[in-house]
């Protein structure tokens, strides 16, 4: 996700300070991986530096200055091109489950472990994410409904993968 494009987004309903951005952000979308502050503030520095947003106003404050932030037109159009582009779909053909069966067997290291393993995992985050749903509002359910799919995808390949494993056994050591 583009954190960038996102906090343009959000300023479009009106102007922000970086605390504000970092909790409507982690509230909506970063259930999982709530943003730094580090990181809030590093996007905003350059998203005024490519003048998507604008210094809107400087409050004093306990501790440092207070700056508010407000996308600009260029940051609305920006966001409009973003929203407007399909992403790229990324179909994993050789991600990290896949290196970790192939070196196993490779290795001589029980690669159907490795698979029970990683079921178990991942039907312990859906068994989360299902109970995540119970409380959630709508919003919040369509995200747990997209990362679900994606595990039912994942455990599929486990048991295709587990099923095919002394054929893959023989095709790694030839």
């Amino acid at each position: 996700m583009s954190i960038g494009q996102t906090f343009l987004g959000l300023l479009e309903s009106g102007p922000r300070h970086g605390y504000d951005l970092k909790k409507t952000y982690d509230d909506r979308f970063g259930h999982a991986r709530p943003l730094h502050y580090g990181q809030v503030y590093a996007t905003l520095s350059r998203l005024l530096k490519d003048g998507l947003v604008e210094l809107d106003g400087v409050e004093p404050g306990e501790g440092p200055e207070r700056k508010r932030y407000a996308v600009t037109s260029a940051g609305v159009s920006d966001v409009e091109l973003w929203l407007a582009s399909a992403e790229k779909p990324e179909p994993y053909l050789q991600n990290t489950l896949y290196t970790k069966v192939i070196l196993a067997l490779l290795t001589g290291r029980s690669a159907a472990d490795l698979l029970d393993v990683q079921r178990a995992e991942h039907l312990r985050l859906m068994r989360e994410l299902t109970r995540r749903k119970a409380g959630g509002d709508l919003a919040d359910n369509l995200v747990c409904d997209h990362a679900l799919f994606h595990l039912d995808a994942d455990l599929r390949w486990l048991e295709l993968t587990a099923a095919r494993l002394d054929d893959l056994r023989r095709q790694v050591r030839a």
